[in-house]
């Protein structure tokens, strides 16, 4: 019989491991430091060790079980693709930025598909790409909500970006095919 999995979901991974020290700390052969804890909890979850965890450093997903049924496909709301769609003309470029989250969150996923990827780009390459992209003359809240959505990451000190490679999720994806005959024919 396959094992089931059991997610055991922990809000802070440091006052987790001192309940448990604590509660080992009553066997007679004594407990693991509150360090040691932490190492050994992140190692069981497939990191290197606590400071590779807290750094985000993805893990090796572990294969699904064969029997896991397969999860339904997202739905998409091809309205909402084509409204936001409207918001690019036609060489692609971002006229103006919408007001609702979801629709901006759209925008950020069709704007990050035509931005480079594996390639380190300094502040002034990134506002320059991203300019070059948009006409409503904001390119640095386009710059911080691709950093704050996951899809850039940049360095501690804000000198160099780096686009994240992630697959979109299915409404960002058909907005991003809808957007690939535009961004063909600027560049035409």
């Amino acid at each position: 019989m396959p094992r089931q999995s059991v997610p055991l979901p922990i809000a802070d991974l440091s006052q987790f491991s001192r309940a448990l020290g604590a509660q080992l700390a009553t066997r007679p052969d004594g407990a693991p430091s509150h360090l040691t804890l932490m190492n050994m909890l992140a190692r069981a979850a497939g990191f290197r060790n606590f400071q590779h965890l807290r750094a985000g450093a993805p893990c090796a997903p572990s294969p699904p079980p064969a029997s896991a049924p397969q999860s339904p496909p997202e739905p998409v709301d091809l309205r909402r693709i084509a409204k936001v769609a409207g918001y690019f003309d036609a060489e692609g470029r971002l006229m103006r930025w919408p007001s609702r989250r979801a629709q901006q969150i759209l925008c950020l996923w069709g704007l990050w598909a035509r931005l480079p990827a594996a390639t380190r780009m300094s502040e002034r390459e990134i506002s320059d790409r991203l300019k070059a992209l948009h006409d409503f003359g904001d390119h640095a809240i386009l710059r911080r909500e691709l950093v704050g959505l996951g899809l850039f990451r940049r360095d501690a000190n804000g000198a160099n970006y780096l686009r994240l490679e992630q697959s979109p999720p299915a409404e960002p994806l058909c907005l991003i095919r809808e957007l690939a005959p535009r961004s063909r024919a600027g560049r035409a």
